[in-house]
């Protein structure tokens, strides 16, 4: 008992003198206050600043009745302090104690008495106003040419009606339940399924991208193959007249070696073969001819205005059109880069294969570029 005593000495308000009503608020200075003892502090303080329906809305200041220690509240006032949970969770505790520990007293049924008749009980229901009332209203009183009834029949009719009443509302409570319920199970199956037929319209997007990818190859490599092939022959055609050049060199040089010789006999000896070199380097008829054009590659055209209009076109189909969409998708699955291409999830699909046109004829191999 002394522990108890000395508890709630310790729970009690230096404002009200009782025990601390919640909320409890802490101060700064770690004392505690009834939140409503602190605003009425915090008002007596500060009396001009501006208050909504009895408490300060704005900042202010106060002194703790305890310590005296000033406390600066900001714009919510005695809302913006914390509330010291673990002192309520002991009020609760200190209270739940004192009422186990002492005896409880008897209810005494007390009848409600008639405020204009003093010492009257109420006794009888006015049907007209729809009130209590007692015996002396009916005889000389406000209620005196109202229709009266018993209090204890009226009593069990407004029972009967407010059972029911908490009965339908419980009823259409769990109703509502069951509709939220509803509503919040659709809203998870709307998100799985957005997210189920995302991924399907990436799948798609990611099979386009891969034709897309697989004929850009097709077509570089084939235009890489004429490259090299074109590269290759004029490689060897240079090698073919830089030796020609060399041997014509060679022959230049054996002239003025021939010309420079002054015995006439020995130079006539000299000329005649060194003339028919002259005669045989001079011709180039063995080599071949490079055609004009023949570096040109523009044949390698290609166009996709058609093909961006589609990609630009595309859309989701309709619930009618997806058996035919689905079959023609299957269509051009089969095919190997021709035909029309259609993505499930778009509306409409043209040809996206380009055939590039065939190359131009040029002499290409040394065969059919001699003369």
């Amino acid at each position: 008992m002394n522990t108890m005593e000395n508890l709630e000495k310790q729970l009690i308000c230096p404002i009200c003198l009782e025990i601390f009503t919640k909320p409890v608020v802490i101060l700064p200075c770690q004392h505690n206050l009834c939140r409503k003892c602190a605003n009425d502090v915090f008002q007596a303080s500060n009396p001009y600043l501006p208050t909504r329906s009895g408490s300060l809305t704005s900042g202010g200041r106060f002194r703790c009745p305890s310590c005296r220690h000033e406390v600066v509240l900001d714009r919510h006032g005695v809302y913006g302090l914390q509330r010291n949970l673990l002192v309520e969770n002991i009020i609760d505790m200190f209270k739940q104690e004192s009422s186990s520990s002492k005896p409880v007293p008897e209810k005494k049924e007390e009848s409600p008495m008639c405020d204009v008749h003093e010492g009257e009980k109420i006794n009888i229901y006015c049907v007209t106003h729809g009130v209590p009332t007692c015996s002396m209203c009916k005889v000389f009183g406000a209620h005196k040419d109202c229709e009266v009834a018993p209090i204890n029949s009226i009593y069990e009719t407004k029972k009967t009606e407010l059972s029911d009443g908490i009965a339908m509302m419980v009823g259409s409570n769990d109703r509502m339940q069951g509709i939220i319920s509803q509503l919040e199970e659709a809203c998870r199956a709307i998100e799985e399924n957005g997210r189920r037929q995302k991924t399907l319209v990436c799948e798609k997007f990611d099979h386009l991208y891969s034709i897309l990818e697989e004929k850009k190859r097709h077509m570089s490599q084939k235009v890489t193959a004429e490259q090299e092939e074109k590269v290759t022959y004029i490689q060897g055609l240079t090698r073919k007249y830089g030796d020609h050049l060399e041997e014509s060199c060679k022959i230049v040089e054996m002239g003025i070696q021939t010309m420079e010789e002054p015995e006439m006999a020995l130079f006539l000896q000299n000329t005649k073969p060194l003339l028919k070199k002259i005669a045989e380097a001079s011709s180039t008829a063995h080599l071949d001819k490079v055609e004009r054009g023949y570096e040109n590659m523009d044949h390698y055209n290609v166009e996709f205005k058609k093909e961006s209009k589609a990609l630009r076109d595309i859309d989701f189909i309709q619930d009618d059109e997806d058996e035919d969409e689905e079959e023609e998708e299957g269509e051009v699955e089969g095919e190997e880069g021709e035909g029309a291409q259609t993505v499930s999830g778009g509306s409409a699909g043209t040809a996206a294969s380009v055939q590039s046109p065939p190359p131009q004829q040029t002499n290409s191999s040394p065969s059919a570029a001699s003369t």
